[in-house]
């Protein structure tokens, strides 16, 4: 296996990221989006990393505080993928422990993340990972404005 650099996103990645977004985890994808959002990532409050093996990205991990009045601030991982023929080769868990590493450094304590049902490969890898299942719930979403 080649050699694994996780780092911290820059504008150079949107487009394999926009890329990833698409084929790996099956959602449509805007490169202008990406570049914009890349531009605005909050330090103060969250982090994306991408995984690149000679020089090419090959995937990524968003991370952010999560914050409720009823608990403790958590680290919240809102997307993690890798491009399919990577999988398998270490690169999600070198990206979860880059995650886990920003939230240690940003006094956090417990790690949170959602994936979709259907994911059971995905499942089993953060299972592997030490990731338990808290409890099932049903994602509603309503636009607002259109």
């Amino acid at each position: 296996m080649q050699n694994i650099i996780v780092r911290q996103m820059t504008l150079n990645d949107a487009q394999e990221v926009c890329k990833i977004c698409s084929e790996d985890l099956g959602y449509p994808c805007d490169l202008h989006l990406v570049t914009k959002k890349i531009k605005n990532i909050d330090f103060t409050r969250e982090n994306v990393f991408t995984a690149l093996i000679d020089e090419c990205t090959v995937g990524f991990i968003h991370v952010e505080k999560y914050d409720l009045l009823y608990s403790e601030t958590m680290a919240n991982i809102l997307g993690l993928a890798v491009k399919s023929e990577y999988q398998n080769k270490g690169i999600g868990k070198r990206l979860i422990q880059a995650a886990e590493a920003w939230a240690t450094e940003n006094n956090i304590n417990t790690m949170r993340l959602n994936s979709g049902i259907s994911r059971t490969n995905a499942h089993n890898f953060y299972r592997h990972l030490g990731y338990g299942t808290e409890k099932k719930q049903l994602r509603l979403l309503k636009k607002i404005n259109e």
